[in-house]
């Protein structure tokens, strides 16, 4: 597993030892970067159900500003730290160490707050909407789309942010959800991404 573009291009990234976890194959990877384009630099990244951190990690070689990782697993906590240390980026990153679940928006909330009272530079004011990019990649199994959709409030989402929802191809992903409305979809074997945006009211 290594990073496919950026200023960390060729750099090999630590993965799992067991099969508990899959991480995003650089396949699908390379070409998830190929359709976010030039949005990805700048932006700040939310990465649920983190794993190794690829995705946010490629992110940043490729110009995001800061991810914030999210991943309850002992193993994923671990390899995002390593994967980080390696990289050089640990200033870049915030590793949450929780669950996505129906309390996500929540935790979200209480984190970008207390970022905030520090006078962080990676998110600012109290209120203003977090994040530009958002990628999740959930258990297939034990989380579908539509329950990320139901999870994440689109208030921390930027007015033109982009969700990307990694899963598994024989599981529809809804065409629209409160705050959302699809606009992409597409298929590499066994994977499917869906592609989310805020939902804008006239």
């Amino acid at each position: 597993m290594r990073i496919i573009a950026g200023t960390a291009r060729g750099r090999r990234l630590k993965g799992p030892k067991g099969p508990g976890l899959r991480p995003t194959s650089d396949q699908v990877r390379e070409a998830l970067f190929n359709i976010l384009g030039p949005s990805v630099h700048g932006a700040r990244v939310l990465d649920l159900c983190a794993g190794t951190g690829a995705l946010s990690f490629e992110a940043l070689s490729r110009g995001a500003l800061h991810a914030t990782l999210v991943d309850k697993g002992r193993e994923a906590l671990s390899l995002c730290r390593d994967n980080a240390a390696l990289l050089d980026c640990r200033d870049r990153v915030d590793i949450l160490p929780f669950s996505v679940d129906a309390r996500l928006s929540q935790r979200l909330c209480q984190h970008i707050d207390q970022r905030a009272g520090e006078h962080s530079a990676q998110n600012a004011e109290p209120g203003r909407p977090a994040f530009d990019l958002a990628f999740a990649d959930p258990p297939y199994a034990a989380i579908t789309p539509a329950q990320i959709l139901a999870w994440l409030s689109p208030s921390l989402l930027t007015a033109d942010a982009t969700l990307v929802i990694e899963h598994d191809r024989r599981v529809e992903a809804p065409a629209s959800a409160p705050g959302f409305e699809r606009f992409d979809a597409r298929r590499f074997g066994d994977t499917a991404l869906a592609f989310y945006g805020r939902a804008h009211t006239d």
